[in-house]
């Protein structure tokens, strides 16, 4: 028996052809004098095309079964995130950077990886790994790491840290350009950590012990080296083993480093003179650029009546260019913060000085305390005056000295060794300005992607080992960011400012991005770590069928599809 097609076909007048197929179960047969004979049994007709195919395969003896019986998905794991991390990876060529082939070399380069698309303990890692929860375990080999080759690793890591950083230096750093220094700190759980002590919190977390490192990046806030310190080390300590990590680990003898007010000191700045080819970009604290006002000095605001910022001179800073620069947003900014400082202050002492004309505080000691409490709790206690006896409190503002304060709103004061023919004022100022990237190293290693703090460990070398880890996975992300932009909220067209001192603003492009929730090819935009959570959908299957396995990826989403196109590889199946 077969199925045979038949059927009939006409041309419309409009020249359009209408096909009407038949579909016939027959059979084939020899009559009594040897001559070949077909049978009509049924009319398939009417059947679906399904089952007339299911027929036709029956009839030539194939084996039929039933595809729920027959077909077992028995793991789905997800892999995407993994993957994306590992193409880029890749093209970093984050192992090789890391050290000889090993299993601490791989379990250290897994670590990696897992900060960068999943942040979490190290315990919980590798119970990740060895729950089969991503495919980077079995992938990497490292499925089966126990918790001490875990800190064995980090320790191998933290031995080869130098090397690392000075690899790192060699790609992004080079003589006579310009590196970018910033500190932060993190708080620490526990009593144990001997690097954990008291200091000024970054975090906001008082009287919470805590560890202090310093990032050291390119101008495009490329991480380059991170150091741990002390947790009560002040930011002109870190630099000064800054600028000793970039001449004598990373033997460049001519730099310019770029380090905020309280970094580069006028004790740093006699340091650096005593060093040949070590330049720097810094800014005046709000004492010093009072004093260069003071008197009928340099700094007058008649210096920016036709741009924003102009250079000036001062026999106090011999051999150095100081620029000043006028900020009309940031000083309504800061006078708005000011007045919303000064009236939260006065609402709390009124209410002081309710309970002392009440009679309910009389103690002049116990009113002293509570003032004080209030005034400095928003660091305006100079813009105060107050009286208190027994039995009398009386506040008000410091008109003078909160002019005198304002008169200086939006203006800050550059100071640089860097001579002009190197670096013009505008490029200064922009330089200066570009501490912004390593502002937004630490957003993301310590709270948006990476999950730094709070840090468990108490060995010296353990901390050092999770912020090395930490750091090793910003520079990760900072690429896949960048690589990535085009279904994230990044702006990929800044236009350029019209001067350096106004504050960025963001593209058409970007502003049409962000109304419109996608990008101009209709694809949906995330924010990074939502766009991870996406990538994460895109799992590997294990399929038995009848007893055999296959391994296949699910069908990337458009948004998937288009990660990788960016990343420039189709979706492996394996890491390996």
């Amino acid at each position: 028996m077969h199925v045979d097609q038949a059927g009939r076909h006409y041309t419309t007048a409009s020249g359009e052809r209408r096909e009407y197929p038949v579909y016939l179960l027959r059979r084939s047969f020899r009559d009594d004098h040897g001559q070949p004979r077909k049978q009509t049994l049924a009319n398939l007709t009417g059947l679906p095309e399904e089952s007339i195919q299911a027929l036709r395969m029956t009839l030539k003896g194939r084996t039929l079964v039933d595809a729920e019986a027959a077909f077992e998905v028995e793991r789905s794991v997800p892999h995407g995130n993994a993957a994306a991390a590992h193409l880029m990876a890749g093209k970093l060529g984050l192992e090789k950077l890391l050290g000889p082939p090993g299993r601490l070399r791989d379990i250290a380069y897994a670590l990696i990886l897992s900060r960068a698309v999943r942040p979490g303990s190290k315990l919980s890692t590798a119970r990740w790994w060895e729950g089969g929860d991503t495919t980077l375990g079995t992938d990497l080999g490292v499925a089966d790491a126990s918790t001490d080759e875990v800190y064995a690793a980090m320790d191998w890591l933290v031995s080869r840290q130098r090397d690392i950083e000075k690899r790192l230096a060699a790609r992004h750093l080079s003589p006579g350009g310009i590196a970018m220094f910033d500190l932060s700190s993190s708080w620490v759980e526990g009593a144990q950590c001997g690097l954990a002590d008291f200091g000024h919190s970054r975090d906001g977390k008082r009287g919470r012990r805590q560890v202090e490192y310093g990032l050291l990046t390119d101008p495009a806030g490329r991480p380059v080296a991170i150091e741990v310190f002390r947790g009560n080390t002040s930011d002109a300590v870190s630099f000064t083993t800054a600028v000793t990590r970039v001449r004598d680990d990373f033997g460049i003898g001519e730099m310019i480093m770029v380090g905020d007010r309280g970094m580069i000191t006028k004790t740093r700045i006699k340091d650096l003179r005593e060093l040949p080819g070590m330049d720097w970009i810094t800014a005046l604290k709000a004492p010093a650029i009072t004093a260069l006002a003071r008197d009928g000095g340099p700094l007058q605001m008649s210096l920016f009546d036709t741009q924003n910022f102009a250079e000036i001179s001062h026999p106090d800073y011999p051999g150095e260019r100081l620029i000043c620069c006028h900020n009309p947003f940031l000083e309504a900014e800061r006078a708005r913060k000011r007045q919303a400082l000064l009236a939260a202050t006065e609402k709390e002492l009124a209410g002081i000085k309710a309970s002392v004309d009440a009679g309910r505080l009389k103690d002049p000691d116990k009113t002293g305390i509570r003032a004080g409490k209030v005034i400095n709790k928003k660091k305006v206690g100079k813009h105060f005056i107050t009286d208190i006896g027994e039995g009398r409190f009386t506040f008000r503002r410091d008109e003078e000295k909160i002019a005198a304060e304002a008169a200086f709103d939006g203006i800050y004061v550059l100071r640089t060794s860097v001579g002009e023919h190197i670096l013009d004022p505008a490029a200064a100022v922009t330089a200066y300005k570009s501490l912004k990237h390593v502002e937004r190293d630490f957003r993301i290693t310590k709270s948006d992607d990476l999950d730094l703090r709070p840090i468990y460990h108490y060995l010296d070398d353990r901390v050092r080992g999770h912020v090395l880890i930490c750091m090793l996975a910003c520079y990760l992300t900072w690429h896949l960011r960048e690589a990535l932009a085009e279904l994230t909220f990044t702006d990929q067209d800044i236009p350029q400012p019209h001067d350096p001192v106004a504050p960025a603003q963001r593209s058409c492009q970007a502003r049409a991005k962000d109304a419109a929730k996608h990008t101009p090819g209709g694809l949906p935009v995330y924010r990074y770590k939502d766009l991870l959570g996406h990538l994460s959908t895109l799992g590997r299957q294990t399929i038995n069928f009848r007893g055999q396995r296959i391994e296949k990826l699910t069908a990337p989403t458009p948004v998937q599809a288009r990660v990788f196109e960016l990343l420039g590889t189709p979706v492996p199946l394996t890491l390996r």
